[in-house]
């Protein structure tokens, strides 16, 4: 969708919700994000390739925003 170029120059961090829900939505397509687990969700996210966040950085309002705009995303 992007192509390489973006993938290389833009790293992701935890506030970058919209991103990660689409790098999400690509990465997963087979997984129905309203189904998620909250800890599933986050270790998908520290798991994304261009993703530099510290792990204990998120919290449930983060993951929540990022599971809401993956679902708008998968729709």
């Amino acid at each position: 969708k992007y192509g390489v170029r973006k993938s290389l120059m833009n790293t992701l961090n935890w506030l970058d919700t919209n991103d990660i829900a689409i790098e999400l939505c690509e990465k997963y397509p087979d997984i129905d994000p309203q189904r998620i687990s909250f800890p599933d969700l986050h270790n998908k996210i520290c798991g994304l390739d261009n993703f530099i966040g510290n792990p204990q950085g998120s919290n449930e309002k983060i993951l929540e925003a990022i599971q809401m705009l993956w679902i708008e995303e998968s729709l």
